[in-house]
This record gives C-alpha cells, sequence and structure tokens, in this order.
C-alpha cells in the first residue's frame, strides 16, 4: 500500500492525483515547484519502477511541466529525482527564471526555503488545480 514520506508530507502540499503520481506543490514560495511521487511501494529508484510506469511517468512529468510553463511562463523546467535525504522515488519538475536567485545552480542547497503564506498556498494550489483540470 502506497504510504507518503513523512518528510515529503511534512514539505509539500497535495495537489491533484493522476494515475501513477500524487503531484504535490512544494512549500517554497521561491519557486513553481511540484513533486511527483508514484503511488509504487518500495520504489527508490525510477529503473525499479515497471516499463510501463516508467512511461506513465514520462507523460506526467511532461504534462505538469506544460501545466507550469502555461501558468508561469519560465525561462526552464528543471526535472529531477535525486532521493539522498527521502529515499521513495519523488520527481521534481521546477519552473526556474535567468532572475530567481538560485539561478544558473540547482534549487537544492541554494539559500532557505520561504514557506507559503497559508492564503497564498491555497491560491497557488486553486489557480494550479485549474491549469491540471483543463490541461
Amino acid at each position: 500500500m502506497f504510504q507518503l514520506h513523512p518528510r515529503l508530507a511534512a514539505d509539500t502540499r497535495q495537489l491533484c492525483q493522476m494515475a501513477l503520481c500524487e503531484v504535490r506543490l512544494m512549500d517554497d514560495r521561491r519557486f513553481p515547484w511540484l513533486i511527483l511521487v508514484p503511488k509504487r511501494e518500495g520504489i527508490t529508484e525510477v529503473h525499479q519502477l515497471e516499463q510501463s510506469d516508467q512511461r506513465l511517468l514520462m507523460l506526467e512529468s511532461s504534462h505538469a511541466a506544460r501545466v507550469l510553463e502555461q501558468c508561469y511562463t519560465p525561462d526552464k523546467i528543471n526535472l529531477g529525482a535525486l532521493g539522498n535525504l527521502v529515499p521513495q522515488l519523488h520527481w521534481h519538475v521546477v519552473a526556474r527564471n535567468r532572475d530567481d536567485n538560485c539561478w544558473p545552480g540547482p534549487v537544492w542547497g541554494c539559500g532557505e526555503r520561504q514557506p507559503y503564506a497559508e492564503a497564498e498556498l491555497q491560491q497557488r494550489l486553486a489557480e494550479l488545480q485549474v491549469w491540471f483540470t483543463n490541461e
């Protein structure tokens, strides 16, 4: 049975469900940042997924990237699966802009996370849900 890692539960907010992944918003207002978590127990690496799930992960991450592009018109979309701190497989989809404080480096380890204010968080979730529904 799928269970979300406690660190992901603490650092993100649920946005929506797709066929393979639970889509979550990283609670860091500096970047439009989605986390896709395949709902498969015990998987820590992409290559451990069945081939059909690997293809579905690519489709769902592409969908998430299109949503971020349409909603925020970033300069670049960063994708990544590190898992050094959280072993559960999770796929980062981050909208980046040349004027963000971490550019051109990665978002990981760059500055301090800036959590959303509750009203801003609810607004961001609502606008993204519309894009996921209409995409």
